[in-house]
């Protein structure tokens, strides 16, 4: 049965994909470059981590999302925002310190939880920029990436926490991404 719920969690994440690539390109999603350059690093922490730790099915997840995330980052520096500002810099700065501190501690398990830490570094700034800026963010790509991870937690097949972490983060701050996208189309009336 988690193999199922692996195959869902993969289906849902390379869906999100769809609807925010269309966005760029039809001038309505501009991805915070920031954010998608740390996801891009990341990913790829988080899936040869978890493989390393006997993930099979849940890593759909990782695997799908790396491949998603650096084909955005590549469509970011062009029609992206960001990246630049005071705020974009620190992030960048605590992420490059998270990797040295992973780099030391040579350990998957606790480099899947710095990468997680990471990316929610990432996940902080489009927090930010949804919040700011709606518009520019298609709310459907993310409720996507949130049903991914919410299948990949049943596709872990039991409670080894080392494999759940990076599902349930993904549900969390994917929900965090939609509340904020909500918040700022309210607040600006939209």
């Amino acid at each position: 049965m988690t193999q199922y719920f692996g195959y869902l969690s993969g289906i849902f994440i390379t869906c999100s994909f769809i609807p925010y690539v269309i966005s760029i390109f039809r001038g309505q999603a501009k991805p915070e470059r920031a954010s998608w350059f740390i996801w891009s690093a990341l990913g790829g922490i988080a899936f040869f981590s978890q493989l390393s730790k006997g993930a099979r099915y849940s890593l759909w997840l990782p695997g799908i999302q790396t491949v998603g995330d650096i084909s955005i980052f590549l469509f970011s520096i062009k029609y992206g925002m960001g990246g630049v500002s005071k705020r974009d810099k620190l992030a960048l700065s605590i992420a490059g310190l998270g990797l040295i501190l992973w780099y030391i501690t040579q350990e998957a398990a606790i480099a899947l939880f710095f990468a997680i830490f990471i990316d929610a570094i990432g996940a902080f700034l489009t927090i930010l920029k949804s919040y700011e800026h709606p518009t520019t963010e298609p709310i459907i790509a993310w409720i996507f990436t949130m049903l991914g991870g919410f299948f990949a937690i049943f596709a872990v097949g039991g409670w080894n926490w080392t494999l759940l972490s990076f599902p349930v983060y993904t549900f969390v701050a994917n929900l965090f991404i939609i509340g904020s996208i909500k918040l700022g189309q309210a607040r600006n009336n939209i």
